[in-house]
């Protein structure tokens, strides 16, 4: 089936040698297809389906691309299976769900978008409870908002999806229980998000001396991740690249992470990592120690406030602080105190097996809410018996790692606009309830009037300002301290619902608009305690007028190494593009000369709005203009090629002699001219590359790419199942290897794994280990089969042997190929009547007959046909049509109805007025 089309950006990094006027417009644009998915690194095993890889175990919606969409009522899997040699591999298993939908209490129900099981409309079969148990999510109405204002921009909450593909966990972090009496006084608490393959985490600790390291273990105690803590008042890591045998025991909640300190005082604090419901709404927390040395006892709180009320809901979670107690309910007082004055308190019977405590605190009033908002309340939690223990902590805003920032651009306004201005907005928030911020525009039409922070707005000449930065605004840039934040805008802040707005004389409403949202640490390269990069229409040469914007960090290491990360919104999508397209981006850099064109170079390729990556192999002259600050960062879409958004970066350095280069070694201005002149070379990344070579890609190490007479092909790394139990991953390769203190071989790539093990021959085109002595046609991506050429494998050798096959002269002056896939012609009427076609056929020559192949049937050109789509069927309301050798597929239209009463029979494609026999039907086609 056609695959889901996407919207192409590219961003470069450009440099120019002289900054005085207009710069030359790039002559030399960078041509690529959109890059091969990147497979699991680690060599784990996974499967691949629709040009995605997924993990073992993993499940999704298969999404067919447009006009099929993605099919809500199929769900597929990767399952685990093991070959006959016992190795580990993955395949596609999917099923029809439909028939698990359960039967609607309704007379009536309807089919929501994005759904597969039909549902009660609202309010006919009962409202959906949005609580979790005493959190409290109450969805804000927004009747009030006028249809005229820029609506998309403005989502709470509970409209914004979590991060895709984020889970976040937990830990309670205090002595080690087997140690009595306890070494250490100290408690932690671990707040960690697994996204994509990396481990983000942020530790904050009490009572113990500065910690060395971080470790996270096993059940069986093998330390699975070290890190070594630099900083002491929040420690900020990120582990890369989880194996996913380590994943699937972090979401079996099986792993453990624990903390020591080094010098002569050791201490160690340890705890399990758990998901727990109440992290994606907390909003304050507090961690909570016993005044007694070496107690073992701590806890830690997870707070947030009612969404319309001033009601404030905690979740408690303690270790030790029942431990050796006999009685089965142990009475338990919980307050919350002001200095010395208890001014809430909860009374509750609990056991040493519950896993948390939790309550609401109803209306608190303007005082305790200016406490909470200035980290002055504690809450204590006592036990009331002979021998009473008591835990207590400050509660403050939440603590993380993560960058609270805000990207601001004229697409994002209360009215929409293309200007091509841009803002960027960091903030800090400290524990005593005060806002740091840095903001910054560039490119605004007018003279800018009023910088503020703001709510979602709720009549259409009504903002709701909450705080005027404009005092502190001067030459494009605001930097403060807003010191009397409440705590409901703390609230609000942590839950992604305020704004940036800049006005203008030109906009009085607002030029410039951004939501503020929280961006998961990056590593410890990541440079956000500086202010980004803005990228914007106006920076570009020339001018764009565009409703986009971003901001950029970049930095370069002491190895030389180009470290960045990109933020953008708003960019410009293809009009054919489907809603629900994802955001294609490539990213490059390079040098733009005084006399010649751009020699660029591909950073990475990404999906969604943020990109992040390391260049490892920069040239001299490029370090050079970065430290110059002569360099550019640029965003191009399909409608703006030549760049929508820019900005110019400056990263400080003192590298001379480039990063990867040895001294004497050709390196990138070195480059040699006889590839440039061979017609069949490639131009990658910047560089020409000849005909037959391969290289490994700077965008990913984990992909080989060779060059066939002018076209580009990567295909990703396959690595090798590791038999060690402690693996590493080196920074500058693709595959896991061994830990050096397990003794263990160390990992091999492709080839060498073949040689050490010759029961087969590896080929690259179908990542496939053939059995020796077998034959076959080589698959070579993009071209499909090649039936022209035979590959044999060498069992002795391991090596793979192609030849191409030889056609015979011909007597006839017209033969024919009796097969589209045969590779020789025949004379006609020799050799019998044509075989039935094989698999493939329409693959395998240019000038056979022009057949569409749709799933396992050939159609002739011209053919239409409605399109069978497995476990789901016959798709009746999409047509399909061959021309001249393309599959082209359409949705059939339907008309936008106005009546009341609508229905969609069983079998149709449109959904119809209720009362109307196909006539008189009122709509408008779409």
């Amino acid at each position: 089936p056609p695959s889901l089309s996407c919207v192409c950006v590219c961003v470069c990094v450009c440099v120019c040698v002289c900054c005085q006027g207009e710069l030359k417009p790039y002559t030399d644009r960078l041509a690529l297809p959109p890059p091969t998915p990147r497979p699991p690194p680690g060599g784990r095993s996974s499967c691949s389906f629709g040009g995605r890889f997924y993990s073992l175990e993993d499940s999704w919606h298969p999404d067919l691309g447009d006009p099929f969409g993605i099919m809500h009522c199929v769900q597929c899997r990767c399952e685990p299976q093991r070959s006959r040699k016992g190795k580990l591999l993955g395949k596609v298993s999917c099923r029809n769900t439909k028939q698990d939908c359960p039967e609607p209490s309704c007379t009536n129900p309807v089919s929501l978008p994005g759904r597969c099981c039909r549902t009660c409309a609202q309010g006919e079969g009962g409202r959906e409870d949005f609580l979790l148990d005493t959190f409290e999510f109450l969805h804000e109405k927004e009747g009030d908002l006028h249809k005229s204002y820029n609506d998309g921009s403005y989502l709470s909450s509970e409209d914004v999806p979590p991060r895709e593909g984020q889970t976040d966990f937990v830990a309670l972090l205090t002595a080690v229980p087997e140690s009595r009496p306890p070494v250490s006084s100290g408690v932690a608490r671990a707040r960690l998000s697994l996204s994509g393959n990396s481990l983000v985490f942020s530790i904050t600790f009490l009572r113990m001396d500065r910690p060395s390291r971080v470790l996270i273990q096993d059940s069986e105690g093998n330390v699975v991740f070290q890190f070594r803590v630099s900083r002491s008042d929040l420690i900020c890591g990120v582990w890369k690249n989880v194996p996913k045998s380590q994943e699937h025991l972090l979401q079996a909640e099986q792993l453990r992470v624990s903390m020591t300190t080094g010098g002569n005082k050791q201490e160690e604090i340890q705890g399990r990592i758990v998901k727990h419901r109440a992290l994606f709404a907390e909003t304050f927390s507090a961690v909570l120690t016993s005044e007694e040395e070496h107690s073992g006892m701590g806890g830690m709180a997870m707070l947030t406030l009612s969404d319309t009320e001033n009601n404030l809901h905690f979740i408690l979670l303690f270790q030790g602080l029942l431990q050796g107690r006999e009685r089965p309910l142990v009475p338990i007082r919980v307050q919350l105190r002001y200095r010395q004055l208890v001014l809430r308190e909860v009374r509750a019977n609990v056991t040493a097996h519950d896993p948390d405590f939790a309550e609401v605190l109803d209306d608190l009033n303007s005082r305790e809410l200016f406490w909470l908002s200035r980290g002055q309340l504690e809450i204590a939690v006592e036990t009331e018996d002979s021998d009473p223990r008591r835990i207590s902590g400050f509660v403050s805003g939440r603590k993380s790692c993560d960058t609270i920032q805000s990207v601001m651009s004229s697409g994002d306004a209360l009215t929409p606009g293309k200007t091509g201005a841009v803002g960027s907005a960091i903030f800090s928030l400290h524990d005593n309830g005060s806002l740091d911020y840095q903001v910054q525009v560039a490119g605004v039409s007018s003279q800018v009037v009023g910088v503020t922070v703001e709510m979602k707005p709720r009549r259409r000449s009504k903002r709701s300002v909450l705080h005027d930065l404009s005092g502190e605004y001067a030459g494009g840039r605001a930097a403060g301290r807003w010191g009397r934040m409440e705590a409901r805008h703390i609230h609000m802040l942590l839950q992604n619902e305020l704004f940036v707005n800049v006005a203008t004389v030109d906009h009085p409403e607002g030029e410039l608009r951004g939501q503020i949202r929280s961006l998961l640490y990056g590593g410890p390269h990541a440079s956000r305690d500086e202010l980004p990069v803005l990228l914007g229409g106006q920076l570009v040469s020339p001018p764009v007028a565009t409703g986009a914007g971003g901001h950029a960090w970049v930095s370069v290491d002491e190895k030389c190494h180009l470290h960045y990360e990109i933020v953008v919104s708003g960019l410009s999508k293809s009009e054919d593009s489907p809603v629900d397209a994802h955001l294609h981006a490539s990213a490059e850099i390079g040098e733009l000369d005084r006399g010649g064109p751009a020699h660029k170079r591909l950073l990475t390729s990404f999906y969604g709005s943020q990109a992040q990556g390391v260049l490892k192999d920069l040239s001299a002259a490029l370090l050079r203009h970065l430290d110059r600050g002569t360099a550019f960062v640029q965003v191009s879409t399909k409608q703006n090629p030549r760049g929508e958004i820019r900005g110019r970066v400056r990263a400080a350095n003192g590298c001379r002699s480039g990063s990867g280069f040895e001294a004497g070694e050709p390196g990138f201005d070195d480059e040699t001219e006889e590839p440039k002149r061979d017609p069949r070379s490639c131009f990658f990344e910047g560089q020409h590359h000849a005909h037959g070579s391969r290289w490994t890609p700077h965008y990913n190490n984990c992909f080989a790419c060779s060059c066939k007479k002018k076209t580009v092909i990567c295909d990703p790394i396959i690595c090798p199942t590791l038999s060690c139990t402690h693996t590493i991953q080196p920074e500058d390769e693709c595959c896991p290897v061994c830990h050096v203190e397990t003794m263990e071989p160390r990992a091999l790539d492709v080839r060498e794994a073949v040689e050490e093990h010759p029961e087969g021959c590896y080929f690259e085109g179908d990542q496939k280990l053939h059995a020796p002595g077998t034959t076959w046609h080589p698959f070579v991506p993009p071209f499909g089969y090649i039936k022209c050429a035979v590959c044999t494998c060498k069992g002795s050798t391991g090596e793979v042997h192609c030849e191409k096959v030889t056609c015979p002269p011909l007597a006839c002056g017209q033969p024919v190929r009796r097969s589209p896939s045969d590779c020789c012609k025949v004379c006609p009427g020799e050799g019998g009547p044509p075989p039935p076609p094989p698999p493939h056929a329409e693959l395998m020559q240019a000038d056979g007959s022009r057949h569409c192949r749709f799933g396992k049937t050939l159609y002739q050109d011209g053919e239409r046909w409605h399109p069978h789509v497995s476990l789901v069927g016959e798709m009746k309301c999409i047509t399909c049509w061959c021309d001249n050798g393309v599959t082209k597929c359409q949705r059939q239209q339907c008309p936008v109805l106005t009546c009341h009463q609508i229905i969609h029979r069983r079998g149709g494609c449109c959904p119809e007025c209720e009362g109307q026999d196909g006539e008189g039907v009122a709509g408008v086609w779409a």
